[in-house]
């Protein structure tokens, strides 16, 4: 029995060193085989994550940079369609400055009640029309001078010490549309 043993050990010998090594070497490459598998499908895991954070950054960048042109173009359009009548009502205002002429011409001169009342009628649905589109005049007549909104075109000297610095005068009527100052009022300060 014991010669039996001993020819199996020889054989196991014979056979590991016809394998290249023992079974323990063995063993240890295919250990550092497997260690090397992970390694390399760890780096493959990272350049994956690292391709999918590009690609998700750019993304979200992407999709920003949309969002902020829309909300642009969007901007545009209402400032366009809120101005988009400015030249015309422009054109218009010295016609309503003649009505407003007119009014005050037939109010001093003591005209026929039925032509005050007709150039009043023109003038309303002027202005109302006008309103309807987005004009309102600035109001001036008393205020403090504000050159945001006024333009003093003459200067009168007052005895009272709270009509200084204020508007004493309109000489021309200031409207604005939708918040926009489309013509100054030409006022005379009181100094």
């Amino acid at each position: 029995m014991k010669e039996d043993k001993n020819i199996k050990d020889n054989q196991e010998v014979a056979s590991d060193e016809a394998s290249g090594g023992t079974p323990q070497d063995t063993a240890g490459e295919q250990q550092e085989q497997a260690q090397e598998e992970v390694r390399q499908e760890d780096e493959a895991v990272k350049t994956l994550e690292a391709r999918v954070a590009e690609v998700n950054d750019k993304y979200i960048r992407l999709a920003a940079e949309f969002d902020n042109y829309r909300r642009r173009t969007a901007r545009e359009r209402l400032e366009l369609i809120s101005t988009a009548g400015e030249d015309i009502i422009k054109g218009m205002l010295p016609v309503l400055d003649d009505c407003e002429r007119a009014l005050q011409v037939l109010r001093e001169s003591q005209a026929d009640k039925s032509a005050i009342e007709g150039t009043e009628l023109i003038y309303n649905k002027l202005m109302s029309f006008l309103k309807g589109r987005g004009l309102s005049v600035i109001e001036a007549l008393g205020k403090e001078l504000d050159t945001d909104y006024h333009e003093a075109v003459a200067q009168l000297p007052v005895q009272e010490k709270k009509q200084k610095n204020r508007i004493v005068d309109v000489i021309q009527q200031g409207y604005k549309l939708n918040d926009k100052v489309i013509r100054f009022a030409k006022v005379v300060v009181g100094v």
